[in-house]
């Protein structure tokens, strides 16, 4: 007599609650995606007016309604409240499980699971460049176990409030938007500042973002700067904030602000790639070569980071600084090393235009030599 083949057994069991509004055209990709991954899914509508509904309906029959208050945590809190399994993961509508990630997470699901961890983390690569590779990264928290009753908090770019045991996984979710509200998050914040809200540290930091991201200067300095003034940001927040008002004082032409919040991003921690790529750029502008030899060697000779929560700028941890040490090299006539920068970065983007132009500028200066960096 033949036996049954066993069905594996999952160590847990997962909802999948998402919040969406005018999806139709990313939605079946990321449900798509989560094939296998999720026991149960529930999509809260915030108002579509287009096939998104319709759409959900194709995978689950938990679609619900959510009347929208600009509040992206109480829909979110909503949506978590309907779930019933173990575990509830939470996705965008834009972001999506590559096949590489998905068989990943089903590994996660059938492995036996310690029952103290409360949540898990997972990476979200919000950047590629033209060969795949991640050019930006930071880490949340991505399946919390329901019966804690995690909170979402915040009305605009909200989190998970979470506590206890965390496992972080190398588990990627990757953001792959199609379109993208510019307006929508600004406005929120404008509408709350009329209201006469006060706003959070976080609330501060974030209306900066928006504003910068639109292009209002000093407006966004104005709340950068109000933020650091509290002195009650998260350390990644407060180097973020730095970074920008260095990149806004740069659209002002106000190189001296520039170079004090560059160097104020050292108070918070030791010196981060993209700042060290920032100086170099700084000198190279000035045409003070050796100072932007010395700060982009720097940032090629920084250790990589085992764990980080903050956004994590890969192109500044590889080929562009390479890339710009060539410049620098070139101009000061030290052709050999222009040329051995050169090739590092191609080993990181080998077909951009920029390597084949620079390898054609140092052919007549050059033979080809073993490639050694200093």
């Amino acid at each position: 007599m033949e036996e049954a083949n066993e069905v594996p057994q999952s160590s847990i069991s997962i909802s999948l609650c998402m919040i969406v509004k005018n999806e139709e055209k990313v939605l079946g990709r990321c449900l798509e995606s989560v094939a296998g991954i999720a026991d149960e899914i529930i999509v809260v509508d915030t108002g579509s007016t287009d096939r998104t509904q319709e759409i959900a309906g194709q995978f689950t029959a938990s679609v619900h309604h959510f009347q929208w208050i600009h509040d992206f945590s109480a829909a979110r809190n909503f949506a978590f409240s309907l779930a019933t399994k173990d575990y509830i993961l939470w996705l965008d509508a834009d972001d999506i499980f590559l096949p590489e990630d998905r068989s990943k997470f089903l590994q996660l699901k059938y492995a036996p699971l310690d029952p103290a961890i409360d949540t898990i983390t997972m990476l979200y690569n919000l950047s590629h460049d033209q060969y795949g590779k991640v050019t930006s990264q930071l880490r949340r928290n991505r399946l919390v176990k329901r019966s804690n009753n995690f909170q979402w908090v915040g009305a605009v770019h909200e989190y998970l409030a979470v506590a206890g045991q965390a496992f972080h996984s190398d588990i990627a979710v990757t953001h792959s938007p199609l379109e993208h509200d510019a307006d929508r998050n600004l406005l929120i914040y404008e509408e709350r500042q009329k209201k006469g809200e006060i706003f959070s540290p976080r609330d501060l930091y974030y209306f900066a973002n928006e504003l910068l991201d639109h292009q209002l200067y000093n407006r966004a300095i104005e709340y950068y700067q109000r933020f650091l003034a509290t002195k009650q940001g998260w350390v990644e927040d407060n180097i973020g904030a730095c970074g920008k008002l260095a990149d806004s004082f740069y659209h002002l032409s106000d190189p001296e602000n520039q170079l004090k919040y560059i160097f104020t991003s050292f108070t918070y921690d030791t010196p981060r790639a993209d700042f060290c790529c920032r100086l170099g750029f700084h000198f190279l502008q000035a045409n003070q070569l050796l100072q932007a030899i010395f700060w982009y060697k720097t940032a090629t000779q920084l250790e990589q980071p085992s764990e980080t929560w903050g956004l994590v700028n890969y192109s500044c941890r590889t080929w562009l600084p390479h890339l710009q040490l060539c410049v620098c090299y070139s101009r000061i006539g030290k052709y050999q090393l222009a040329h051995e920068h050169n090739e590092q970065a191609a080993k990181y983007m080998p077909d951009d235009p920029r390597i084949a132009h620079n390898r054609k500028f140092l052919r007549s200066f050059i033979e080809p030599q073993p490639e050694t960096v200093d």
